[in-house]
């Protein structure tokens, strides 16, 4: 399996995607662990993310609480269309830890407009000074060139 971590480090370096008028994105302003459990789930079955599959309702609590997440969810016409997560790390770093769309709305032209609103968060956090995020040739093959797209550039490849 090969890895890919990008990174993002100046806003000027950011391309955005023109946002679909049916595409609406709503932070999740009260965190609940149930519903980052059920999103990861929702998104990440089509793509093999198992490594929090058996986590329980704590597990999830921490991990929101301890990696300082937050999380946007995508719907179009009131149907969930994907979410993301952000981590602010302490050194300035914002991870863009989980991005996905559910499996209706993969192929609709939807995935630049929700990685740009997503970006857009990350800078949007005060004290950025880096965007980063990996994926991996288990996710979907327009990921990586969409990472690309965006102004995201590749500073490692890990093989697994």
């Amino acid at each position: 399996m090969q890895t890919y971590y990008l990174e993002m480090r100046s806003k000027e370096a950011f391309k955005p995607a023109v946002q679909s008028p049916d595409l609406s994105i709503v932070e999740v302003e009260l965190p609940q662990p149930q519903f980052n459990r059920f999103l990861y789930t929702f998104v990440g079955k089509t793509w093999q993310w198992t490594d929090k599959a058996l986590w329980s309702e704590q597990q999830w609590q921490n991990h929101i609480d301890t990696n300082n997440i937050r999380t946007w969810v995508a719907y179009v016409r009131g149907a969930i269309a994907g979410y993301y997560e952000l981590s602010k790390q302490q050194n300035g770093d914002v991870e863009l830890m989980y991005f996905g769309l559910t499996p209706t709305f993969i192929g609709k032209g939807l995935g630049g407009a929700l990685l740009s609103h997503a970006i857009n968060s990350a800078w949007s956090i005060e004290s950025t000074k880096r965007v980063w995020v990996h994926t991996c040739d288990l996710d979907h093959p327009s990921a990586l060139p969409n990472y690309q797209k965006r102004g995201f550039s590749l500073y490692k490849t890990q093989t697994d």
